[in-house]
This record gives structure tokens, sequence and C-alpha cells, in this order.
């Protein structure tokens, strides 16, 4: 049997004991992981090697990680995982906004953020589970002049623009795509897209809007994916499986 590849894991704090205690933590869970502790340091890691995942702290002496995460999201899909002191709910929001996959706060229990890791990895790696067609999984979806392929998690419209997802955008579409029609509850679409678990019910709330602002012709008013009042959400419209 093949072994699995070690996944590769940027650690991103200017704290050296928590950036240390994190990268010898994994490092005896199976990952390698490289540290960086300033923005600098961190933008030059990330041109010079592939990660499958960012360990990244808010609070740097150079700069923001939003802002790291911002161009980061530009450039690559790679999964990205705050680490940070700040636990208000708009902070959660601008993480959200921003398309982190994961939002834990400072003080957290290594354990925590090994499963919270795993979790992102997981998403990253392989689709949410569409309905069994023809015997075998459709390769992509294509509605309202919009197609979504699963094979390359890209989504393009009618004149084929490519629309950039995040990894919890991308379940949460394959979500709603997989089950045309049928109104779906925020825990269902929590227990999907596993974003920040049982934090706050609202988050998925700005995850839909998030979505709605790259597939409605309106956001404001939103034909696609309508809000069932009390009740949840519904993706309301024709979609077609493509086998290629």
């Amino acid at each position: 049997m093949t072994p699995q590849p070690q996944p590769n894991i940027l650690v991103v704090d200017d704290d050296h004991s928590m950036r240390t205690l994190l990268m010898e933590y994994l490092f005896q869970h199976g990952y390698k992981t490289d540290g960086a502790a300033s923005a600098q340091e961190a933008i030059e890691g990330f041109a010079a090697k592939r990660y499958d995942l960012v360990l990244l702290d808010l609070g740097l002496p150079d700069g923001d990680g939003t802002d790291l995460a911002r161009r980061w999201r530009e450039e690559a899909q790679v999964p990205i995982m705050y680490i940070t002191g700040r636990n208000d709910e708009a902070d959660l929001v601008m993480g959200l906004e921003l398309g982190a996959d994961d939002y834990i706060v400072k003080p957290f229990s290594l354990r925590e953020v090994l499963a919270r890791m795993r979790a992102v990895l997981r998403r990253a790696g392989a689709p949410q589970k569409a309905p069994l067609t023809r015997g075998k999984l459709p390769n992509a979806y294509r509605f309202a002049g919009w197609t979504l392929n699963l094979n390359t998690r890209r989504l393009n419209s009618a004149d084929q623009t490519t629309v950039t997802l995040t990894n919890s955008e991308f379940n949460l579409l394959v979500t709603f795509l997989s089950s045309p029609g049928r109104i779906i509850t925020r825990e269902k679409l929590l227990e999907s897209t596993r974003a920040f678990d049982d934090i706050y019910d609202r988050a998925i709330d700005v995850q839909i809007l998030r979505l709605r602002r790259k597939i409605e012709a309106d956001p404001k008013r939103p034909t696609l994916l309508r809000t069932e009042r009390g009740a949840g959400y519904i993706f309301d419209t024709d979609i077609e499986h493509l086998w290629t």
C-alpha cells in the first residue's frame, strides 16, 4: 500500500512559544510544518512552497493576518484557519467574509486545533456527496447558466468566467445542488460545511450572503437561493447533472 503523503502546514504566529508548540505537536501527529513569525516571512514561505493548510494568527508585528488571507485567496485555494485572541462577533463575521475555513480563539487546546485541522483538510480534499444517478456521481452540475465542476472545484458562468469559491462556499453550494427544491435547515448546513462548528448560528447566514453575491443576479432579491423564514434555505432552480 502506498503511504499517504504528509500534509504541509504553515504556522504563522509571532509568539515564538506558541508557534513552536504548535509545530512540534503537529509534527508528532504526522504533519510537516514550517513556521513564520511575521507577515513578510509568511509571504516568502508561501511563495517558495505549496501548503495544504495555513494556521494564521491575525495579529502580526508587520501587518494584519486578514491582509495575508485576502492575498492568498486571490493566489490559491489553500485552506486558512485563523488562530487569534480576538473573541467578538465582528471578528467572526470578518473572518467569514474573507473566506476563512475555520476560526479558533486563544487559549485553545492542541487537541481541538488538531481536530479542526483534520476536518478542514477533509473538506478541502473531497467534495460533499451528491445523489447517485446512473450508478455514479456526476462530474458537474449546471444551473441558471452556471456550471460547477466537482473535479476542479471551479464555478463558471455562462461566458466561461471563473468565480473563485472558498472551500466552505464550495461545500455549501454542493449541498444545495444535491438537494434541489428541498428546504435545508441551518443545522443541516452547518453540519455539511462544518465551518465554525457551534460557535454562532448566524455564521451560516453570512456564508449564504457571500454565496449569493457570487451567483445571484441581484443578491438583495435572490431567486436561486431563497430564505424560508423560520425553516432554513431552499435552492429553487432546475439543475442538470453532467457526466464526462
